[in-house]
């Protein structure tokens, strides 16, 4: 990878396990400064925290706070910059899956109007209003300098009308929806929107632990897939680079990947 990460640094939520935690340690490798976001202090945020410095980071910063409530993810935003310096990519990532609907909704699928009001709720709050509020305390900066990254972490084409799938689903269109707007709606500024996501389940908690745990297709990604793909996009290999959708698992050799990985766009979803 050829970027240098050495001014880089990367705000991400739902950094303490899973996919967020693996795309914090790859950038950790290249020397980036990190600033790791969880719902709540423990040993997941701080072990990843320890973990991202062991792994060569340059500076490490903890923040706890629910990104559904704007004022907290304006505050954490200004908390990361006084510690680390301006922000230069936000990864949103942090999101709530089908098992605060269901702990069997991979087997038995919950029909929509079965979900509890609140939980439904939940959902949206932090998959689409989270990563709205944590995109507009950040983007205001970024286009003052005339320099920023967002990149929207996904979900697979089929994953969100699957049945029993809803929300998260369809919390993962609108996002990818508002993706789109936000990418024209910074044309020109310097900052960019693009969407990450594996290409299907990876092996994190937003399904329910089995010894046999797969997605729906039967198979079963390394939260590791989107190693290589974070580094592109959160370095300046990616710059004016904008309203793309990239898949981890279809990352292609390190120098030349975005071809290989991005999705085409399309006048209206496909999806519909």
């Amino acid at each position: 990878m050829t970027s240098d990460f050495h001014d880089t640094t990367v705000l991400l939520t739902g950094a303490s396990r899973g996919l967020g935690r693996a795309m914090a340690l790859s950038l950790a490798s290249q020397g980036a400064s990190l600033a790791l976001c969880a719902t709540s202090e423990g040993d997941a945020l701080s072990g990843a925290a320890e973990d991202c410095l062991e792994a060569g980071a340059r500076a490490v910063s903890t923040h706890a706070f629910d990104i559904a409530d704007p004022d907290a993810c304006a505050a954490a935003v200004d908390a990361a910059e006084e510690q680390l310096g301006p922000i230069t990519a936000l990864v949103n990532n942090a999101g709530l899956g089908m098992r605060r609907i269901s702990e069997t909704f991979n087997t038995v699928p919950t029909k929509f109007w079965e979900a509890d009001a609140r939980d439904w709720a939940d959902i949206i709050a932090t998959n689409v209003n989270g990563s709205f509020n944590m995109a507009r305390a950040v983007v205001p900066a970024m286009v003052e300098r005339g320099y920023g990254k967002v990149i929207n972490i996904s979900t697979s084409d089929q994953t969100m009308v699957r049945r029993g799938y809803s929300p998260y689903g369809p919390s993962k269109a609108a996002l990818e929806a508002a993706s789109r707007v936000w990418a024209q709606d910074l044309d020109g500024t310097g900052v960019t929107v693009n969407v990450f996501l594996p290409g299907g389940a990876a092996d994190t908690d937003l399904l329910p632990p089995s010894p046999d745990k797969k997605g729906a297709d039967g198979n079963l990604l390394s939260p590791e897939v989107m190693a290589t793909g974070i580094l592109w996009l959160c370095g300046s290999g990616s710059d004016g680079v904008t309203g793309g959708r990239y898949i981890g698992r279809f990352w292609g050799d390190e120098d030349a990947p975005a071809p290989a990985a991005c999705s085409p766009h399309v006048d209206r979803p496909s999806i519909m």
